[in-house]
């Protein structure tokens, strides 16, 4: 895999301490989005709506969606306040009911939207054990199952906006480096027959969200639709909501030795998103289909999160579990 040149530094050390100082206004400076979609889930957080303000206001059409289309609809009153020309548009989606999924996959076809950009933003992260309407376990049902039902859902739409267009579509869905610690279980993802631990259950879907961005860009790059999996760096956001002051020492305990978990803390959306931001529009990355994002660079992502036949597995297992529900 060759290392982009373009908007990095010339060494991993100083393109690490370069990226982590951008913001997404960085990343996005003199990029034009005009006429292309970007769609963006859970938006009402703080690095979606971040990610979503930025890419309207370098000329995207974006589409915000949310479980809350309420708090969405405030995220694209202000989207609007901030870039007049902009007309974002929200739908509402639950990415813990496969019914919803494919609702809103039926509502964007019958709209006829294109997507040309696709951003797997929204998560959980630490939640007490919980299963999702179709039974599986919340973080991995979320973060991963989600995602990838919505994914494979809107690859037409991908597919037939990079055809059109003659740029390839992208699909950014945000890992971390929580990921590290955890492989994916693929006798037991959804804890039928295991004890319950919060942490390996975060850690083995942040690994599913990069495995699947191996297998995407391995079935869909030469189709001219790229895969990439985002470290955004760790910021204050709703997504910590459900940890607790003994959460946040088990965190920093395991994090301890581990690069950017908790060491690089962003202090606002706007540097957390960058990597996002860039990973959504920055062409040199057209060479490296399938990478690992941290800093505004190319990353490596541990072995477990990155092995082929691993990933292929687990493709063929979340296929299974989300077409098999109804």
């Amino acid at each position: 895999m060759t290392r982009p040149t373009e908007r990095t530094a010339t060494t991993p050390d100083a393109q690490r301490s370069t990226g982590a100082a951008l913001t997404t206004d960085d990343v996005l400076a003199g990029v034009d989005l005009s006429g292309r979609t970007v769609l963006v889930t859970g938006v009402t957080s703080g690095l979606g709506g971040e990610t979503a303000r930025a890419l309207a206001g370098a000329g995207a059409h974006v589409v915000l969606t949310a479980r809350d289309t309420a708090a969405a609809g405030a995220v694209a009153s202000a989207i609007r306040e901030a870039h007049p020309a902009a007309e974002p548009d929200v739908f509402g989606v639950d990415l813990t009911n496969l019914e919803s999924i494919r609702a809103l996959a039926v509502r964007l076809s019958e709209r006829r939207l294109s997507v040309d950009i696709l951003i797997n933003n929204a998560g959980v992260m630490y939640t007490s054990f919980e299963r999702t309407r179709d039974g599986f376990e919340l973080q991995f049902g979320t973060n991963h199952l989600g995602h990838f039902a919505l994914t494979t859902l809107l690859l037409p739409m991908l597919t037939a906006a990079a055809d059109r267009s003659g740029v390839p579509a992208r699909v950014v869905t945000l890992s971390s480096d929580a990921h590290r610690a955890h492989p994916v279980d693929l006798v037991d993802p959804n804890f039928e027959s295991r004890a319950y631990d919060k942490f390996v259950a975060y850690g083995q879907s942040k690994s599913a969200n990069v495995l699947m961005t191996v297998e995407l860009e391995r079935r869909t790059g030469e189709h001219g639709v790229h895969a990439f999996s985002v470290h955004p760096g760790v910021c204050a956001t709703g997504l910590a909501r459900h940890m607790s002051s003994g959460d946040m020492a088990e965190m920093k305990r395991m994090s301890a030795g581990t690069p950017n978990v908790l060491t690089k803390l962003k202090s606002i959306p706007a540097a957390a998103a960058a990597t996002t931001a860039w990973g959504a529009t920055a062409p040199e990355l057209d060479a490296v289909g399938g990478a690992y994002l941290a800093d505004c660079g190319v990353g490596a992502a541990s072995d477990h999160a990155t092995d082929p036949s691993t990933a292929s597995a687990l493709w063929e297992l979340s296929t299974r579990l989300t077409t098999h529900v109804h």
